[in-house]
């Protein structure tokens, strides 16, 4: 027989191991919880974030890739025209008045393969990945008055030191929007000398926009230069300086 004491001592203890053991844990802070998300889920945003920019940069790649076979098969002018539909861009061959670009699904008709001795006379790349080594493909395009590059995000210095293969031709250039295009490829310009309309409008890299217009006009005194009033930065003489010293004015 126990006695009743021990007995009382074995229940209560028997009832605080059983509550013990039966109450949940306490829930982690939420700072400390996402901050255990975090370690737990740090390699595969890693991952993820370093995939996604490959695949960005394979896309551009593959886009502005050099249409050799359509060269080839079709003709120089057939090729540049695939390339810029590609790119979900537009164009208009020289004599024609209809323009040509794919639907919104990035269709498009291929009725232009049978107007392959016309040269094209006018592109809108706005907003496409158009760049540098894109340029392959319009190469052959030497009566190419007007070219449209408005928000385009990989067109930059490099790409406008290549422009100059359009000085016999090029009469209208929108560069707004390209947010990677600083005094250093503006002042390449100056090898157009036929150029007549340029867009300047909202280009961040560019300080002291009014004294570049200035300096622009210069060199290229027959050419009405848009999106840039005089005033705007003429505070400093710092852009004189650089686009001076780059083109060599």
């Amino acid at each position: 027989m126990w006695p009743v004491g021990l007995g009382w001592t074995c229940l209560s203890i028997a009832r605080r191991s059983w509550s013990s053991v039966s109450s949940p844990p306490s829930p982690l802070p939420l700072r400390s919880r996402m901050l255990l998300f975090l370690v737990q889920h740090f390699h595969d945003i890693e991952a993820i974030v370093s995939w996604s920019s490959w695949l960005g940069n394979w896309t551009r790649q593959r886009k502005n890739v050099y249409y050799s076979y359509a060269q080839k098969q079709f003709g120089s002018n057939v090729a540049a025209a695939f390339y810029i539909l590609n790119l979900k861009g537009g164009f208009r061959l020289a004599g024609q008045s209809d323009w040509v670009r794919p639907n919104a699904k990035g269709k498009f008709s291929l009725d232009f393969i049978n107007f392959s001795d016309l040269s094209i006379e006018e592109v809108d790349a706005s907003g496409t990945v158009i760049n540098y080594m894109g340029l392959n493909n319009l190469v052959s395009q030497q009566k190419l008055r007007c070219l449209s590059l408005r928000g385009c995000p990989e067109v930059d210095d490099w790409f406008l030191s290549r422009l100059h293969i359009f000085k016999d031709s090029l009469e209208e250039l929108d560069l707004s929007g390209c947010s990677r295009v600083s005094v250093g490829g503006l002042s390449a310009l100056h090898h157009l000398r036929k150029l007549r309309k340029l867009d300047l409008s909202s280009l961040p890299r560019v300080q002291n926009p009014g004294l570049v217009r200035i300096l622009l006009e210069e060199v290229l005194p027959h050419c009405h230069i848009m999106g840039v009033e005089y005033q705007e930065g003429l505070q400093s003489s710092g852009a004189e300086t650089d686009i001076k010293a780059t083109s060599g004015l």
